[in-house]
């Protein structure tokens, strides 16, 4: 697992909202998400593609969690009522890059608090990110973003 710190610039997203238990169903939202990038030629070389778990499981009942598979969109890319649209604030995360795999972020997700804690660094609010960055599921990677408070000068 590589870690480094980056500043993720506020993004437009469109995105598929899952409620449910976060599980298998994430996945569907997912596929639903690039079913509908792929159809508008979106899925490229540079696409960049985000699951973002908007609630806490051990706070918030399972039936009421939302997750959204999100795609990083231009400014100017023209949206219809096909697929919801958002932004992603602009923000300090510590980025984990660990392979895609069960066995390996279940691993990654036990050693991120104290890798956190162990490197100083105070997680804020905001959500924490899945980003896969073009062909990045192909070669099995995957990131998790945790949202920190900014670091000082």
């Amino acid at each position: 697992m590589s870690i480094k710190v980056e500043v993720i610039p506020q993004y437009r997203i469109a995105y598929v909202r899952q409620r449910g238990p976060y599980g298998p169903a994430n996945i569907q939202a997912m596929e639903t998400l690039k079913k509908w990038a792929k159809e508008n030629n979106l899925l490229t070389a540079s696409t960049i593609l985000l699951g973002i778990p908007q609630d806490n499981p051990e706070t918030t009942p399972p039936e009421k969690c939302r997750f959204d598979a999100c795609i990083v969109l231009s400014e100017d890319y023209p949206l219809d009522d096909a697929i919801c649209e958002g932004i992603l604030p602009r923000g300090e995360y510590v980025i984990f890059k660990v392979k895609h795999t069960a066995e390996d972020i279940q691993k990654a997700w036990s050693d991120i608090f104290p890798a956190l804690q162990n490197g100083g660094y105070q997680m804020d609010r905001r959500p924490i990110i899945e980003r896969y960055i073009g062909d990045m599921t192909r070669n099995e990677f995957c990131e998790i973003c945790v949202p920190v408070q900014p670091t000082e000068p």
